[in-house]
């Protein structure tokens, strides 16, 4: 297992870090697409400084997010510590997006015609330590809870979104079903079911991969990036998400302690 410390910015390269690795409750947590770092070697992909920094490298603010979760929810954070251009630690293998030639209206140089033992490679250097590291982490807790974090951009193609949170969720729809009953207590955003994303995306690959085979409670969800683009903003979301996601693992027989403490990093 690859991991770093609790300082994210020593993250930057390793397949997975994780955060707060001695965390009580009885959940994990994961950000796929917490970090936009590419290494060196594969020559920034072919793109420039402002694309490699925009939304479709990662997940802004879902990092900070996550770890704000895992300090209230005293919960372990696996995180991928690069970019999904390099590979999408939430798509398999076999998943042509797993390591995109485009991404919205971005061509990837840099993964255009990878060969088979390029693409191999690059499964064997990120994918392969990330999902060993989160199956490692999941099996250090019993029955534990998969809660995944992501963030999605305000303006997509062209079309502004409505959406402020999805609930997402594949086959399995549990804990979804009872985050979104009680969500009018805990939120006054616009919270939808599968959306912007759906299971038809092939967005639910590390809820399929490490939780419903095995029968475990899990969710997905997303958060619109300019609700939490600022810190005070993440925290008063990490603050809700809290809250919220308590009282839905309450009522299906999880209990965790709450922790009154600021979450400022």
């Amino acid at each position: 297992m690859m991991t770093g410390s609790d300082n994210a910015d020593d993250s930057l390269g390793l397949p997975a870090v994780v955060i707060n690795a001695a965390g009580a409750a009885p959940v994990v947590l994961v950000c796929e697409h917490a970090s936009n770092y590419i290494p060196a070697q594969l020559n920034s992909l072919g793109l420039s400084e402002s694309v490699r920094k925009s939304h479709i490298a990662w997940d802004p603010g879902a990092l900070e997010l996550s770890k704000r979760l895992s300090a209230l929810l005293d919960a372990p954070l696996v995180a991928s510590g690069v970019s999904r251009l390099v590979y999408d630690c939430n798509r398999p293998p076999t998943a042509p997006d797993a390591m995109p030639i485009k991404s919205e209206i971005f061509d990837i140089p840099g993964n255009a015609g990878l060969d088979d033992d390029a693409r191999a490679d690059r499964v064997v250097r990120y994918y392969d330590p990330f999902r060993a590291t989160l199956a490692e982490s999941l099996a250090k807790v019993s029955s534990p809870v998969l809660i995944t974090i992501h963030s999605f951009t305000p303006i997509y193609l062209g079309q502004q979104r409505s959406v402020e949170t999805g609930v997402l969720h594949d086959s399995d729809a549990r804990l979804a079903d009872q985050m979104l009953a009680i969500a009018g207590k805990h939120t006054d955003m616009m919270v939808l079911r599968n959306d912007p994303y759906g299971p038809e995306d092939g967005v639910t690959h590390t809820l399929k991969e490490h939780a419903i085979g095995a029968g475990l409670l899990n969710v997905m969800l997303e958060v619109r990036s300019d609700r939490i683009a600022t810190s005070q903003q993440q925290d008063d979301i990490a603050q809700m998400l809290a809250g919220w996601l308590r009282a839905a693992l309450e009522a299906q027989g999880v209990s965790l302690v709450k922790k009154d403490m600021a979450c400022n990093e």
